[in-house]
Order: C-alpha cells, then sequence, then structure tokens
C-alpha cells in the first residue's frame, strides 16, 4: 500500500516542501530510503524502528520502500524521521491516510518514542503555509516558534503516541495559541544599563548617535577606559524590533540551533567572537554553508574586542557583508544567502601595551611597535566605520563620586523617535535606519546647507577624506540632525560627525 504525507527540510534559513511516500509491498522483508539522503536521513531507519517498538507497534515484515522527493535535492537531519513513521504506519493500514492530507510533520524520533526538537522549525512552518498547508505535527519545544505563522495551526507532540492517538481521534491536540508580539515586547529587559556607567559622556553621545542611525564603531583607548562594557550597553538602547525583524532574526538562530527562547527573539542579538575566531566562522561557510557570526548579529550588534587580535583574513572578509548587508555562501555542497545587517562595534588598544597616550600611565612601547600594532587594521575596513571613537582613561575619584547618570531606557527614547523620523522618511524604500543609505537617498536626504557643506569641504581638504568617508560623514550628520529633530543638516551637525572621522588621522598617520 502507498500512502505520503508533507514533511519540510531546511536550505540554509529557507524552508521547503519535502514529500515522504512509502510503499508497503509483499516480498523479501527489507527497509530502503531514497531521494539523496544523508547519514543522519538513513539512520532514521533504525531510530523509527525502536520508536514504533517502544510505542507498542509491530514494524512491517515487508519490502518497505521510503522515496523523499524531490529526489535531486540533498536531504539532511533528523527532522523527517516523525513523517517516515506517520507514512510507514498508513502505508500499515494503522493510520487513515485520508487524515494526513493537509498535514505537514517535522520531528527527530529517540528510541523511547519521544519527539525531540529540530532546528529551523520557524521556517519550516512558513514554507508549510506557503505550500498550502492547514496544520504542522511538530515537537513541543519547537510549537511556540512555528505558532506565530498566522493561519496554521500547530499540533505540539511530545511522542510518537501523541501523534497516533490524535490521528486515530482518540485524543485530540489543542493548537498552540502565540502570544501577541506587543506582549513579549514587555519581557525584554537589557543585560547592562548605561547608569552603571560612569563618566564617558562622550563616548555615551557618540553610541546614542551609532544606535539611532545604525552606525559602525570603533572605539580606541587604554585597558579598563569601559569600551567593553559600553558596548555591552549598546543592545538595551537600541530601538524594539518589529515584527518582522523578529521573525528574520528567529529564523536565523533557529537554523543555526542557538535558539535560547521557546518562541520569538525579541532581545537583539548580540554577538562577540574571540579574537581567535576564523574567516569561514565570522562571516559564514563550511562544509554546509552555516551562518557565521555576523548573520547571527543581523539587526543586533557584533562587537569585536581587541580588533588588531583578529586573523587580518577574517577582518577582511567583514568588507563586503559591511557594504552589502548580506552574506552568499557557496560551497560544492550547499549554498546559501545570508541576511548581514549588523552594527559593527569595535574596540581596541592605541598600541600593545595599551596605554600610548594615557595621561595616567606611560607607554612602554617603540614607536616601530605602535605603528605595527595599528597597521594590523587596514584603511578599506576603517573607511567603513562611520564613527571612529577615543575613550580616555578616568581617574578613581571619578569613577567613585560621579553619581548614575541616564539610563538606557531614557536614551532609548530618543533612539526610537529618531527612528521613527527616519523610517517616516524612508516610507516604502526598504530602509530601517541612515546607514543604509544608498548613494542616491544620501544625495537626496543628507543635503547640508551653505554652511554646513563649507566644514565639509574644509575637511575633506584636511583630513584627505575618501568619497566613501564623506558618504558617511553625511548620514551621520543626518542622524545627529534627527536626534535634534532638525529637518535641515546644518553646521553644528557637519562639525560633530567630522570629529567622530579625525581618529585616523590621529592614530594611523
Amino acid at each position: 500500500m502507498l500512502s505520503s504525507i508533507m514533511s519540510m527540510g531546511l536550505a540554509g534559513i529557507q524552508g521547503y516542501p519535502v514529500t515522504v511516500e512509502a510503499y508497503n509491498a509483499d516480498g523479501m522483508p527489507m527497509f530502503e530510503i531514497v531521494g539523496l539522503p544523508d547519514a543522519a536521513v538513513k539512520e532514521s531507519r533504525e531510530r523509527v524502528r525502536a520508536a514504533m517498538a517502544a510505542c507498542g507497534l509491530s514494524f512491517p515484515v515487508a519490502r518497505l520502500t521510503l522515496n523523499l522527493a524531490p529526489a535531486d535535492v540533498r536531504k539532511e537531519g533528523p527532522s523527517y524521521d516523525l513523517p517516515i513513521a506517520l507514512a510507514i504506519l498508513a502505508s500499515m493500514g494503522v493510520l487513515d491516510r485520508r487524515m494526513l492530507k493537509g498535514l505537514a510533520a517535522v520531528g527527530e524520533l529517540s528510541l523511547s518514542g519521544r519527539v525531540l526538537p529540530v532546528r529551523g522549525a520557524l521556517s519550516m512552518a512558513m514554507a508549510a503555509k506557503a505550500a498550502g498547508m492547514q496544520t504542522m505535527m511538530l515537537p513541543a519545544e519547537n510549537a511556540e516558534e512555528a505558532a506565530c505563522v498566522e493561519g496554521l495551526n500547530v499540533l505540539p507532540v511530545s511522542g510518537l503516541t501523541d501523534a497516533i492517538e490524535h490521528l486515530r481521534a482518540i485524543r485530540e491536540i489543542e493548537p498552540v495559541k502565540s502570544r501577541p508580539y506587543s506582549e513579549l515586547l514587555k519581557d525584554r529587559k537589557p543585560a547592562v544599563d548605561f547608569s552603571d556607567v560612569r563618566g564617558q559622556r562622550s563616548a555615551k553621545r557618540a553610541l546614542e548617535i551609532a544606535a539611532a542611525g545604525g552606525h559602525n564603531v570603533l572605539m580606541i583607548g587604554p585597558p579598563g577606559s569601559g569600551k567593553t562594557m559600553m558596548a555591552r550597553c549598546l543592545p538595551g538602547i537600541l530601538p524594539d524590533m518589529t515584527l518582522e525583524e523578529s521573525l528574520e532574526v528567529t529564523r536565523i538562530h533557529s537554523a543555526a540551533g542557538t535558539l535560547k527562547s521557546p518562541g520569538l527573539m525579541t532581545e537583539r542579538p548580540f554577538r562577540s567572537p574571540h579574537h581567535t575566531v576564523s574567516a569561514v566562522a565570522l562571516v559564514g561557510g563550511g562544509t554546509k554553508a552555516r551562518p557565521g557570526e555576523i548573520s547571527l548579529a543581523h539587526d543586533g550588534v557584533l562587537f569585536l574586542d581587541e580588533l588588531p587580535e583578529y586573523n587580518r583574513d577574517a577582518l577582511e572578509a567583514l568588507r563586503q557583508p559591511l557594504e552589502d548587508g548580506f552574506v552568499s555562501v557557496v560551497r560544492i555542497s550547499a549554498q546559501a544567502k545570508y541576511p548581514a545587517r549588523a552594527m559593527l562595534v569595535a574596540a581596541m588598544n592605541p598600541c600593545p601595551c595599551g596605554n600610548y597616550g594615557n595621561p595616567l600611565v606611560p607607554c612602554r612601547c617603540s614607536p616601530k611597535e605602535i605603528a605595527r600594532y595599528l597597521s594590523r587594521i587596514s584603511g578599506p575596513l576603517l573607511d567603513r566605520i562611520d564613527i571612529q571613537l577615543e575613550v580616555t582613561a578616568l581617574a578613581v575619584k571619578e569613577i567613585t563620586e560621579t553619581p548614575r547618570e541616564e539610563s538606557s531606557e531614557a536614551i532609548r527614547e530618543r533612539v526610537q523617535a529618531a527612528r521613527r523620523r527616519q523610517q517616516e522618511r524612508f516610507a516604502g524604500e526598504g530602509i530601517s535606519c541612515n546607514a543604509e543609505l544608498t548613494a542616491r537617498q544620501v544625495e537626496e536626504a543628507c543635503r547640508p546647507d551653505d554652511a554646513g557643506r563649507e566644514v565639509l569641504e574644509r575637511a575633506c581638504e584636511r583630513y584627505h577624506l575618501s568619497m566613501r568617508a564623506v558618504s558617511r560623514v553625511l548620514k551621520v550628520s543626518r542622524t545627529i540632525a534627527d536626534l535634534a529633530g532638525d529637518d535641515k543638516i546644518g553646521r553644528a551637525h557637519i562639525l560633530e560627525a567630522v570629529r567622530y572621522r579625525n581618529l585616523e588621522g590621529g592614530y594611523w598617520k
């Protein structure tokens, strides 16, 4: 007897439909899986056999053939265990084949019959809805994540027995109802608050501008000046993610297996890879084209501490994703395109000992050592960093006697107001912040007045700014004007934006 059930595969972060067909015929007992299965799919034969035995069901003594269609696409992972078991049971007559119509199923089976969670449940649920499925059966741990897809009934199952009893109308499973996204946002709490950072008002101002416009930041200063702590405060002042952003970020982390909460992500991601990270781990790749750190930081913050200690090849690999906002990974066995629109926040010491320019502690490095250390950061990479910020060391008295300052919540209100101005200005153009402006949009939206243009021309002559640097100065000045509530970019806005570009002239020349 022939039976079939719909399942879902995962390619990158995209789900796609897979039809699981089971053909049960008389003949020499055998169990064959065709349709380009990988090792994990082939091993499902033993998992399914043991799970059915644990549920008190006998495995068919017959010639059993499983086909995973389309047959020319490689199938990976253990998520096909549950649909394979259900298709076999339908081919045996244990389940009514009509109950499998309009149903998609994914899930890994343990030998005891438990249904274990899988990666990429949200992407699979979206693909199931797009394929016309009305119902999706999947592990209980993935149910809240998949329930965010409107118009799809999500049935959580903890074991193979639950699925069988539901399909035989013995015990019905209630579909999961998702919480409204507005309620999920209320649970958001920043891990580190800016009120805990003493002093450093100019640095806080620069980070507020960066958050308001989505700009890349480089902080350079001696050890212990607060660079890392301020970077960790940054997600707390970023605006709330929209539902669309949350869905995209959740899809990436679900596909990568790094999803911490059972439902949608409401906190913007903060990724801080160690400086020994490889170029493949940073931008994505490997034999299965997995997402890298910059994609896991999509719509959030990618923090690179001790920037010169990173491998030069890894840093240079960031240049294209920072410019384009996505990563295309092509391998022999797989290819994928991952979003990579993240804020790059980098921190570094000014020299190997860390005290070059520190008024409190003398520097022990020679000029050659300092030059060699700074030369690890290439000019093209610096050119892609909008805000370059010097963080000075604080005296003990400033740290201990300075009262608690403005909270992240207060700063975030100003940042959200500036972002709303940007979204209204670029409505319908696919732009969420000033950092994403194209050359044409910069020309239209970032025109300074006459006094501002004069300041910009003098800055170009003095600092020898490239065309890319000029464009980034204009973007930052547009953000400064948005924070101030000004429609026009004036002299003061240009002056402050240029001030965040003079580190390159002070340290690297």
